[in-house]
């Protein structure tokens, strides 16, 4: 199955990168590499995580403190890249 990023996920893979990045340019890299890896996965298992809290969403928890927002249609499409604290949902949905 393809997996496809939506613009907003790769910003926000991005943000954190850049933040952990100013602080520990390894544990950066980690995360990086543990997130990419993991949405990789989902080609073959799209699946496997917890459904959403959002309608038609499903969540995969990649670390403690990081959270993949994906949707599984023909394809998974990477919603967002959230960080445990921040408040979700909002009211925006997806």
């Amino acid at each position: 199955m393809l997996v496809d990023w939506r613009p907003r996920a790769r910003r926000q893979l991005s943000e954190i990168y850049e933040y952990i990045e100013e602080r520990d340019p390894q544990a950066a890299e980690n995360i990086l590499s543990l997130v990419r890896e993991a949405v990789r996965a989902l080609a073959d298992v799209p699946y496997i995580y917890r459904r959403g809290r959002v309608s038609n969403t499903r969540e995969m928890v990649v670390h403690p403190n990081y959270l993949v927002v994906y949707r599984v249609t023909d394809r998974v499409t990477v919603l967002d890249v959230l960080h445990a604290r921040r408040r979700y949902p909002s009211d925006k949905g997806y």
